[in-house]
């Protein structure tokens, strides 16, 4: 393909059933695995956390209740343990059991509690040009994106604060004090609690939209939960540990960050290709793992791709595009699994997909 370097791509393709390898081509060979990066960081979740694991989040006093008046007088605390997806609607929630345990006006602050993760708001090796635009600002405690209105704000603690502030009015609580950001002290109460969706939930809408916030996320989530520690460096040496655990060769692998966003991620097409064949052997998820890959032809980022038979509706794959990689890892029907890595200066994605898909259509016609 023009512009694509044959030095510069590493392939592997594996028959899962004669158990043997049908392809190779620098397969030890490191190189930028783009959000093929993601793939470490589902399997490591779907396994270290359960795939029915779920996210609180949480509402907090050491206030005095004045049952008779409906005054809680003190401050509340939103407290948030990581929840990607927390939106408002979550938020309305909680106040809806605040105003069902007689709470109607609180006489103190309304504060942001992200002391679950660190404070960190970007993952190690991105370029300056990535915070806001790839991710929003990481944190323990992010609604909607870190939104308010059109405006990202730069303390997601301190916007979701002011969000929850504004749901508590509209609620029916009165909340005249200021917001801030602090942690709850250790012998808060907890007033209201909601939860996320399920982790296979999170880990489909990660791979399907290739969504770098909801990698990062989870990876500090993995930190802490194994670890913990809520940081990208603690949730990278679990997903090391579990890589392997799996047996996985680690010649020339760099896991920095979980979005494939760093400069400094590098994977190679056989550790790719033995962390798929071992997904997708783990009876405990591996059927919930390829169910959250893009459908080649129908949904996510292969929604455009591979729209023709053979491949149509048979590739369960990863993408991953960045101005210096492009790459395409899954499985075939049941019966072959792949990994294609392609590294240029830029990289000419186009040409990259196109081979991509070519390789992916010649095993899907050998699958029949």
């Amino acid at each position: 393909m023009p512009g694509v370097s044959w030095s510069a791509t590493g392939a592997w393709a594996y028959d899962l059933d004669h158990s043997r390898i049908v392809y190779r081509h620098n397969t030890g060979v490191r190189f930028r695995p783009a959000s093929n990066e993601k793939i470490t960081v589902a399997v490591t979740a779907l396994d270290r956390l359960g795939p029915q694991f779920r996210i609180p989040t949480v509402v907090l006093s050491k206030g005095v209740f004045d049952g008779a008046a409906g005054v809680l007088h003190g401050s509340l605390f939103l407290k948030g343990y990581g929840d990607p997806w927390l939106r408002t609607s979550r938020l309305e929630l909680l106040v809806a059991q605040l105003r069902a345990a007689g709470i109607r006006k609180v006489t103190g602050r309304i504060l942001g509690d992200e002391s679950y993760f660190d404070r960190v708001r970007v993952g190690p090796g991105w370029k300056p040009s990535f915070y806001k635009v790839e991710s929003p600002p990481l944190s323990a405690l992010v609604v909607d994106r870190g939104h308010v209105g059109r405006h990202m704000w730069d303390q997601p603690a301190r916007a979701a604060a002011f969000v929850f502030r504004r749901a508590l009015k509209a609620g029916g609580i009165a909340a005249p004090g200021d917001i801030g950001r602090r942690a709850a002290p250790a012998d808060a109460t907890v007033l209201a609690r909601v939860r996320s969706r399920y982790l296979t939930k999170i880990v489909t809408r990660m791979d399907h939209v290739s969504d770098n916030f909801f990698a990062e996320m989870l990876l500090k989530q993995i930190g802490k939960h194994e670890r913990g520690e809520g940081s990208t460096k603690a949730g990278t040496a679990v997903v090391r540990a579990e890589l392997r655990q799996r047996g996985v060769t680690m010649t020339g692998l760099r896991i920095a960050d979980g979005s494939g966003l760093s400069l400094y991620d590098r994977l190679t097409a056989r550790a790719l290709g033995e962390l798929l064949i071992s997904a997708t052997s783990d009876s405990a998820i591996g059927s919930d793992f390829v169910a959250s890959l893009p459908i080649a032809g129908v949904n996510g980022t292969l929604e455009d791709r591979m729209e023709r038979l053979p491949a149509y509706r048979h590739v369960f794959a990863k993408t991953g595009t960045t101005d210096l990689a492009s790459a395409l890892s899954g499985y075939v029907r049941t019966r072959y699994v792949f990994s294609i890595l392609q590294n240029g200066s830029p990289i000419p994605y186009y040409y990259a997909r196109k081979a991509q898909d070519r390789f992916a259509q010649v095993l899907a016609g050998a699958a029949q």
